[in-house]
């Protein structure tokens, strides 16, 4: 929540102590002054008024995970693994997934506690390209290239998808871009063309690439370069 709303939720504090405090420097982010009243606190930062410690914050967390076939993208499910029970982490309930994967999907998975760095990997003003590796049954029409640039009508929604950038490959191979994450999109564009996406492999977000040393269940921290390229 923004940080006025969070001091305002103090007992003692009405809307203009709050305001007051933080016109006078008396609140502090993470050892900083913050006088802005509109700055959203995240649970793990340290929240501070005088010398009153408010929330002591938790660390950001941020993994590069490589998922395998067969793993649900979710935090908990009935019937399949999840890309969390993947992870050798504590507190594993306060991590959330930055854009999900289909069950057969495979790739560049990133995973957080941090829900607004989270939710810039998907915002489609981000403009954040996904980038996929297709294979699929049947040789790849190269009208595809000028279709997927235009964009696609999808029915079921009654929208057309936003222009994607298609290289194919080989014949059944192809590198696709995507700057949205629309309902089993890429199996969706590919059977507008009758032909059914077969191996589905994401190898990068925006900035952030798959690590190569990565294998299938395999991940990593980020580093701090990674997580300031979001």
């Amino acid at each position: 929540m923004r940080l006025d709303r969070f001091l305002g939720n103090l007992p003692a504090l009405n809307r203009q102590q709050v305001q007051r405090l933080l016109a006078s420097g008396a609140v502090k982010v993470d050892g900083h002054v913050c006088r802005e009243g509109r700055h959203e606190v995240r649970a793990f930062q340290r929240i501070e008024l005088a010398e009153q410690l408010l929330q002591a914050g938790k660390p950001a967390r941020y993994f590069m995970l490589h998922k395998p076939p067969g793993v649900v993208s979710a935090t908990v499910h009935d019937e399949h693994r999840t890309v969390l029970d993947l992870l050798d982490e504590p507190d594993k309930h306060e991590l959330h997934i930055g854009g999900r994967l289909d069950l057969n999907t495979s790739g560049l998975l990133l995973i957080s506690n941090d829900g607004l760095w989270s939710r810039r990997l998907t915002e489609p003003r981000s403009e954040l390209g996904k980038v996929y590796r297709v294979e699929t049954e049947h040789t790849i029409d190269p009208a595809c290239v000028a279709a997927f640039a235009r964009g696609l009508y999808f029915a079921y929604e009654d929208l057309t998808t936003r222009p994607a950038e298609l290289l194919i490959l080989g014949p059944t191979s192809a590198r696709l871009t995507l700057h949205e994450g629309r309902y089993h999109q890429v199996k969706r564009m590919f059977g507008h063309f009758h032909n059914k996406v077969i191996g589905l492999h994401r190898e990068s977000m925006g900035p952030l690439h798959l690590d190569p040393h990565l294998a299938p269940g395999q991940y990593r921290p980020l580093s701090a370069d990674e997580i300031a390229l979001i």
